[in-house]
Order: C-alpha cells, then sequence, then structure tokens
C-alpha cells in the first residue's frame, strides 16, 4: 500500500497542503458551471453533473496515476451520453457508464494504457473537432432561445430542428446570451486569476431576475429545482438484455474516457516535468466510473482545461482534485437553490467557448495545409463524426491510418541488385556499380531495405523473381536493414526459395538481424534455406558462391563483376577462389 502513495503524497506538508487549498478551489469554481452544462448538454438534469464532478473528481484524483488529473464530465462525452440518453434513456446510461469503468479497470489490470499513444493524431485531431461542432451548434438553439425544440441524435435532425424554429426566436435570450459572452472575454483581461464563464454566468443570471424575468428560460423553468442534498445511492436494474444492448455504447465511452483522460495526463507531465502511470490512470478512471452511476453520475474522464488550470494555481499533489470535488459538493449544498435562476442562454456560450477552445483548429489547419495521406483521414474522421457518429468515424479513421501507414511502409521497401565496387577501398557493394556490362551471370547479390509485411512482401517477391530470370547458380540476400518480417513476408520469402531451388540454385542469406533470425528459426525458413547458408560477412557469402559456381561458364566472361573474375575467365583450370575481404558491409 506504501508503494501506491509513493511519489504522491511523499514528504507532503502544510504548505502544500495551502497551495492545493487554493488551487483546488479555484478548480472548484471553474468546474461548478461546466459540470451544470455538460450535464445539460448531454440531456440530464445539472445536478448529475455536480455529482459527477464531487463523486468522479474525487476518486480520480485519488486513485489514478498523475498527480494532476482533475477528473469530471467533459465536453468530448457530451455527443455520445446525448445519443444515448435519446436511444435508451438516462437509466441505461448510468448502466452504460458503469460498464466503461469495468472496462477501464480491465484495460488498465492488463497494461493496455500504452496502446492509447497508438491512435494517430489526425484521428483523434479529427473526431475533437467534429466533437466541438456537436456541441457549438448543439447550444445554437439555447443561445437564441428557440421554443419546442426536440434533440435528435443525427446532427443534420438537429440542424433542421433548429431552423424550423427560427420564428420563435426571443431577443431577450440573445442579449443575455451576448451579455454572458462580452464578459466571459472581458474578465481575463480585468482579472486574470477569475474564472470568466463564472463572472458571466452571475451577472447574466442577475440581469435576467432584474429586467427578463419569465422571458427567458432559466434552469428551474426547464429542470426543476437542484436539491441542495447529497446525492442518494441507488442501484440501477442490470440485465442480461441490458448489458448485451449497451455494450457498444459501453466500449465507446470507455475508449473516448481512456483517450481524454491519458491525453489529459500527458499535457499535465509536458507542464510539469512529471510522468504519470498510464495504467493507475485507466483503473482509477475506471474506479470512478463504477462508483459515479450509483449516485447518479454521468460518465467522467479527465478535463485537459481543469488539470491545466489546477496546475497553474500551484497544485502541488492529489489532494486540490479532492479539495476541488469537496468545494463543489459544499457548493451544492449550500448554492444550490440559486442556480435554479441561471439561464440557459448564460450557459450556452459557455459550452459554444468550450467547443471553440477544444476544436484544435490550429493544429487541423495545420495538417489540412499538407495535403497528404494525413490530411484526407482527418478530414474523414471529422466529417464522420459530425454526421455518423464518434463510432463510426474513429472505426474508419483508424482503419485509413493502418492502410496509408501499411503503404508508405511499403514503400520504404527497396530491393537493390548490388556488386562490390572494386575502387573502394574496402570493397564495399554498392547498386551503382551493377551494369549491363557489369553484372556476374552466375552470382546475384541483392539488398533488402525495409520491412517485410503483409504491405510489401509481395514487392519484395516480385522484385527477386524479375530479376533473376537468367536463373544464376546463386543468389545472395543481404538482410541487414530488414527490422522485421510478419507471417505474408514469411510465405512470399517461402515461394522465393522453392522457386530458386527448383532450379538447382543456392540461395545464401547474410548479415540478419537476431530479432529477424528468430523469427526465420520459428517459422521454419531457416531450415529451407539451410543454417550453414547463412553467413555474418557478406565476403564469406561470396568466397561460398563462388565455390559453387560452374566454373567452365566463366571462360571467356568480360563482366568481371569480383575480382577473381579475371582469373576465372582464363583459366582452364578450376581456380580456388581467393579469399574475399570479409569487411564488405
Amino acid at each position: 500500500m506504501s508503494k501506491f502513495w509513493t511519489g504522491r503524497f511523499e514528504g507532503y506538508s502544510f504548505d502544500h497542503f495551502k497551495k492545493d487549498l487554493l488551487s483546488g478551489t479555484i478548480v472548484g469554481i471553474v468546474a461548478i458551471p461546466l459540470a451544470m452544462s455538460f450535464a445539460i448538454a448531454s440531456g440530464v438534469k445539472p445536478e448529475y453533473g455536480i455529482y459527477t464532478a464531487v463523486i468522479a473528481g474525487i476518486l480520480i484524483s485519488l486513485l489514478g496515476g498523475s498527480k494532476y488529473q482533475i477528473g469530471g464530465p467533459t465536453g468530448a462525452f457530451v455527443p455520445i451520453l446525448l445519443g444515448i440518453v435519446i436511444s435508451y434513456g438516462y437509466e441505461n446510461l448510468l448502466i452504460a457508464g458503469l460498464m466503461a469503468g469495468v472496462m477501464l479497470v480491465l484495460m488498465g489490470v492488463f497494461k493496455l494504457g500504452v496502446l492509447i499513444k497508438y491512435i494517430p493524431r489526425p484521428v483523434t485531431i479529427g473526431f475533437t473537432a467534429g466533437i466541438a461542432v456537436i456541441i457549438f451548434t448543439g447550444q445554437i438553439s439555447n443561445f437564441l432561445g428557440l421554443k419546442g425544440i426536440e434533440q435528435h441524435e443525427r446532427f443534420i435532425d438537429n440542424m433542421k430542428e433548429i431552423a424550423s424554429h427560427l420564428n420563435t426566436m426571443s431577443i431577450y435570450s440573445i442579449l443575455v446570451a451576448a451579455i454572458c459572452f462580452v464578459i466571459m472575454l472581458l474578465t481575463p483581461k480585468v482579472l486574470p486569476k477569475v474564472p470568466g464563464a463564472l463572472v458571466g454566468i452571475i451577472v447574466s443570471s442577475v440581469v435576467t431576475a432584474l429586467f427578463f424575468s419569465g422571458q427567458v428560460a432559466t434552469i428551474g423553468s426547464t429542470y426543476g429545482a437542484i436539491p441542495n442534498s447529497l446525492p442518494s445511492f441507488g442501484i440501477p436494474e442490470i440485465t442480461l438484455d441490458r448489458i448485451q444492448m449497451l455494450i457498444g455504447p459501453a466500449f465507446v465511452i470507455a475508449m473516448l474516457g481512456g483517450i481524454e483522460s491519458l491525453l489529459s495526463a500527458v499535457v499535465a507531465d509536458g507542464m510539469t516535468n512529471s510522468k504519470h502511470n498510464s495504467n493507475r490512470e485507466l483503473i482509477g478512471q475506471g474506479i470512478a466510473n463504477i462508483v459515479t452511476p450509483f449516485f447518479g453520475g454521468i460518465p467522467a474522464t479527465g478535463a485537459i482545461a481543469r488539470t491545466a488550470t489546477n496546475i497553474k494555481s500551484g497544485a502541488t499533489s492529489p489532494m486540490s482534485g479532492v479539495i476541488h470535488g469537496v468545494f463543489v459538493l459544499l457548493t451544492l449544498l449550500v448554492f444550490a437553490p440559486l442556480a435554479t435562476h441561471i439561464p440557459l442562454a448564460a450557459l450556452a456560450p459557455v459550452l459554444m467557448m468550450v467547443a471553440w477552445n477544444m476544436s484544435e483548429r490550429k493544429h487541423f489547419a495545420h495538417i489540412l495545409k499538407l495535403k497528404s495521406g494525413d490530411s484526407l483521414v482527418l478530414v474523414i474522421t471529422f466529417l464522420l463524426t459530425v454526421f455518423t457518429s464518434l463510432t463510426v468515424a474513429v472505426e474508419v479513421g483508424l482503419l485509413l491510418a493502418i492502410i496509408l501507414f501499411a503503404k508508405r511502409m511499403s514503400e520504404m521497401l527497396v530491393v537493390s541488385k548490388v556488386l562490390p565496387d572494386h575502387e573502394s577501398s574496402n570493397g564495399k557493394v554498392l547498386p551503382h556499380v551493377v551494369s549491363p556490362n557489369h553484372d556476374c551471370p552466375q552470382v546475384s547479390i541483392y539488398t533488402v531495405e525495409g520491412p517485410l509485411f503483409f504491405g510489401a512482401a509481395q514487392t519484395f517477391e516480385q522484385s527477386i523473381l524479375s530479376s533473376i530470370n537468367a536463373k544464376p547458380k546463386v543468389l545472395i540476400l543481404r538482410l541487414r536493414k530488414v527490422p522485421f518480417i510478419d507471417t505474408t513476408g514469411e510465405e512470399y520469402f517461402r515461394n522465393i526459395i522453392t522457386d530458386f531451388k527448383s532450379h538447382g540454385g543456392t540461395l545464401l542469406v547474410t548479415e540478419v538481424r537476431p530479432s529477424l533470425k528468430l523469427a526465420m528459426d520459428q517459422s521454419g525458413l531457416t531450415n529451407e534455406i539451410g543454417e550453414q547458408n547463412f553467413f555474418v560477412h557478406t565476403g564469406d557469402a561470396i568466397n561460398c558462391a563462388l565455390g559453387c559456381i560452374n566454373r567452365s561458364a566463366c571462360l571467356g566472361c568480360k563482366h568481371f563483376a569480383f575480382k577473381e573474375c579475371a582469373e576465372l575467365a582464363s583459366s582452364k583450370k578450376p581456380v580456388k577462389p581467393k579469399e574475399v575481404e570479409t569487411t564488405l558491409v
């Protein structure tokens, strides 16, 4: 148990606590309006966002793998949770969140945290920007004060809904939203340490209560009073049918939660020169998402903006995250009745600003300008996130990224015919030495560079077989720059061996890496080639090759590919090949 706390509270002092108290309070102030806003945007009551910020926030800080992580409801979850609420209902959202928590714990236990880093950047930027568009457009109706709006799961349907209700626009809502928006922009310039969102919401709420009472929709008029009490414990009805129905949505929540929390932890590492434990972070996130649904909370993950605020405010340990949760809870108990007066039009610019900040617009534009395969992955992931679903977007984005990666890797494979350069002092074998007038008809040497995997294996086979139509006596393959071989590569390599041996040829292999040699041993390629035909140096393989050739065919040859060729071409007797320098590379 002592290992769990090592590096987190070691040497903790009262001075550290004072810093954590300040940073935790500041983050708590920031978290309150966001928690309610994200809950409302997700289609649930605002208090459920508060419960999530309290319970998940405390558990993620205590059990997670980052000292500075702040957990709670986030904008990234909004379109997913809203879709689940619309399709399955609130209680099923709780079950999906619980199932996602179990998945996250299992991911951490089986040490899958490192796999998140293999998700390509264009995919993460694409779906993050798509989510930002969904959040932003989802607040247009509240910003304009539209009445009779019905939320849909699809982006196009929501846009049609907004367009058909534009005639219900309220000038009062627009004015309230504009006031909140302007204050949010001005506050950081006048009071840099005060959260602009909180000031904007308070001022716009006061303006609404004094001048537009009954004219603008508020939390109270839409969702009822927010209870100023502790969340009650309840067990959702979990059945096998519900588990089967929700396995897909739960997996999406788990994957996005894992990605978001680990990205946030990486940001925290960069800001503090620390190192998080990715697997423990997943376990902490998982436990928080298992516990939170029993108190009515929605899925939570690491919040990048709140984590950054926590660090900038001077946090020194996970205690700041605990204090943030306690502060939000105390605020709920004391000020909950006042929250009913918050106009929805004031929350709209808050979420729009969140969407703008999470849109990754600079990175998006940069990748777009590259006009490369990454640009294609980015655009397709973005469009699919907006117009279909995050699940489809990530699946297709990853598939495209894998295909493009395989294509790029296959283009890295280079198969070059080489011969010793007699003008070089160390006798290196080089491609430029080979020409129609300088090429041994009986010994062919090829340098293979690049991985022999499914995307490049056929190219490898065709390059070799098409180049040895003359059927040389000996084929030497130099594999020093081949990092690995997969089963497809093994099969095509086996085709070369079979084809070459069927014509009585001898295959020699040189400079094989230990990892590649082990793979060849396990696949049986070593036995088919013959252990005696593996050489450490190319020079040794050439010596062996010159001992296997038909000497009578050398008579009169003018190619002189090797130093021994002049003697072999003029001699009628078999000539023992001279030792070739084994420094050949």
